[in-house]
Parts: C-alpha cells; structure tokens; sequence
C-alpha cells in the first residue's frame, strides 16, 4: 500500500482580513481526501489563528454527508475563536443537503464570492 502524495487540496487567499478558501477538488467525496481537507481547514484557525473564514464553493460538484460534518465542526471552531465563517457559491444540488439538512440556518451562505466579502 503505497501513501499517495498529499496534495493541498485548498487554495488559501488572504484579500484584506479574509481568509478565502477555494476548493480544488469537483468532488469531495472520498474519506482520506476529507480527512486531509478538514486538517488544512482547522489548521487555519487552530495554527494560523484566521477569524475570517470564506469558504467558496464554486469549484464543488459533489459533497459527502462526511464533508458537511468536517464544515460544523470547523464552524464551532471558528466561533469559538470569536471568528465567522461564510460560505458562497454553492451549487443548487449540494445547496438542496444544506437545506435538507438544516445546514442552510446554521451556516451563513451567501451568493457568490463578493456578497460574501461584504458579509463580514
């Protein structure tokens, strides 16, 4: 069994205060890949202490219940550090979960990258 390289599976972008997250996966799915993006995402605020999280969607195609589990422990997270997590771009299929879920009245989710900046 052979470890497969790590790749970063985020791309990381401070504009201003904000830490903007842009996901480079379309889908989100398989369990090591989320295990890897949960440490990546809590590492921004457990190490690098960001408050202003932005999680931008655009690029996702399909999300695992698994997934959404790794965003509200991230959201605690973040609320905890007196921080605030926006997420945006979410397409209207994984936005349905988020809906069905309830996930939609615990996250804040805006339309598209720039409504969400303006959100914080």
């Amino acid at each position: 069994m052979s470890a497969q390289p790590r790749r970063r599976r985020l791309e990381v972008e401070d504009i201003g205060e904000v830490t903007v997250v842009n996901f480079t996966d379309k889908k989100i799915l398989d369990e090591q890949n989320i295990q890897v993006i949960g440490e990546q995402l809590f590492s921004l605020v457990d190490e690098l202490g960001r408050r202003k999280l932005l999680l931008n969607f655009s690029n996702v195609e399909y999300l695992s219940s698994a997934a959404l589990g790794k965003f509200i422990t991230l959201n605690k997270k973040v609320k905890g550090a007196s921080g605030k997590l926006i997420l945006c771009s979410i397409d209207p299929q994984i936005y349905e979960v988020f809906e069905i879920t309830k996930l939609d009245k615990l996250f804040n989710i805006q339309k598209d990258e720039q409504a969400a900046l303006q959100a914080f």
